[in-house]
């Protein structure tokens, strides 16, 4: 049931810089709430380079801050090559500061990572906590692996800034499928703010046209996300079609975005010879080409994940195991759960292994028949609610004023 609620603003956070998760996490989340609240206006801050090719429902809107991309070594270097990155981290704090004191949220939202890229978003963090803003912390189910996820957050001291800062953690999964900070040494402060809010479930959008790449038959997906490092995963797949012609399922290929333009044209020229492979760079509903699909094989980020379980698809997870092992970790728990089938990397990199594991998974069983509880998409469901409460709570007292030294 929709409510009305009066001028109230949420500013997002998503530092986009590998891929489309982060971003399209955001879109999710604030598409649901401005669906739920008349009068609610919400501002996502992105730095991804397409951003502006998604449908935005009324009253969601973004800023674009310069770009920066995550290179596989897991450095950082200005996606505008003739800029240097320091300049560019300035800009973007520079915007990221503006944008709230003009803006002026109730409720500012960051995406991962606690105090931003570099520490972009901590200047905003202290300006916003001073004039009473909520502050909440966006976790994913899975962070990464303890030791790498411990080793980068001690060295950046974020879990006494998170215990300093935020008001709220929400971790976007079910508390039994996996807690993101498992091994490190969390301050009792940050635990208690931590909310499991369940999986953020997905649907097909109402916005703009439909898409045009579903087929008209019964199709395998492949994605990739953002696809720039899923070249690997489309390399395997093609070689277990050109190993074994008895393979014939209809199957689309999403390269994604961002997949370098040498690995591309390799995978479209090799695709071209195979009958039943259709290949396509990116479609911006991707919810519409999962709820088509008859299965999914991908490398199971976070967003591609919910998707397959809100639509209750069959799914073969191919994970990245480096630089960070989220993936990896999610996809095991979930093969453990019964949810989904998995293979390694060195695994489908064996054409006839993949060939086999591909012929399965066209008669697989969805994940609702695993009869876990694991499935819980409740997350959507959850943050409106939340969100209503601390709205009628601002709406019950007045709003701080600042106050001169």
């Amino acid at each position: 049931m929709t409510r009305r609620v009066e001028d109230a603003r949420i500013l997002m956070y998503s530092h986009d810089t590998f891929g489309l998760g982060h971003l399209r996490r955001c879109r999710t989340i604030a598409h649901s709430l401005v669906e739920d609240y008349r009068g609610l206006n919400v501002l996502i801050i992105s730095g991804a380079t397409i951003a502006g090719a998604f449908d935005y429902r009324a009253r969601v809107d973004f800023v674009k801050v310069p770009s920066v991309i995550k290179l596989r070594d897991g450095e950082y270097t200005s996606m505008a090559s003739h800029v240097d990155l320091q300049e560019t981290l300035k800009m973007r704090q520079s915007i990221i500061r503006h944008t709230a004191e003009t803006f002026q949220p109730d409720i500012f939202i960051v995406d991962k990572e606690p105090m931003g890229l570099k520490g972009e978003v901590e200047e905003t963090l202290q300006y916003l906590k001073a004039r009473g803003t909520t502050l909440v912390l966006g976790m994913r189910d899975v962070m990464d692996a303890p030791h790498l996820l411990d080793v980068e957050w001690k060295k950046n001291n974020a879990l006494q800034k998170i215990d300093q800062f935020y008001d709220a953690v929400w971790v976007y999964g079910p508390p039994d499928f996996y807690d993101p900070l498992v091994g490190l040494d969390v301050p009792a402060g940050v635990r208690r703010k931590m909310d499991f809010v369940g999986f953020l479930q997905r649907s097909v959008s109402r916005l703009g046209t439909k898409s045009e790449h579903v087929p008209d038959e019964d199709y395998i997906l492949v994605t990739t996300g953002g696809g720039g490092d899923g070249a690997d995963l489309v390399r395997d797949v093609v070689g277990a079609y050109e190993h074994d012609t008895t393979l014939q399922c209809r199957t689309l290929i999403v390269l994604g975005p961002y997949m370098p333009a040498r690995e591309r044209a390799e995978l479209l020229e090799r695709s071209s010879k195979i009958a039943c492979l259709e290949v396509i760079e990116f479609d911006n509903k991707m919810e519409e080409l999962i709820a088509g699909a008859k299965a999914v094989v991908a490398m199971g980020g976070y967003n591609t994940y919910c998707e397959i379980l809100s639509f209750d698809k069959p799914a073969l997870i191919i994970p990245r195991t480096r630089p960070r092992e989220e993936q990896l970790i999610r996809a095991q728990r979930a093969s453990e759960l019964g949810l989904i089938d998995m293979l390694l990397p060195e695994e489908s990199a064996d054409p006839s292994r993949l060939a086999e594991a591909l012929k399965k998974l066209v008669n697989r069983e969805p994940p609702s028949a695993s009869g876990t509880s694991e499935m819980q998409l409740e997350g959507l469901v959850h943050i409106s609610r939340t969100v209503g409460d601390w709205l009628d709570r601002r709406d019950n007292y007045p709003p701080l004023t600042a106050v001169a030294e």
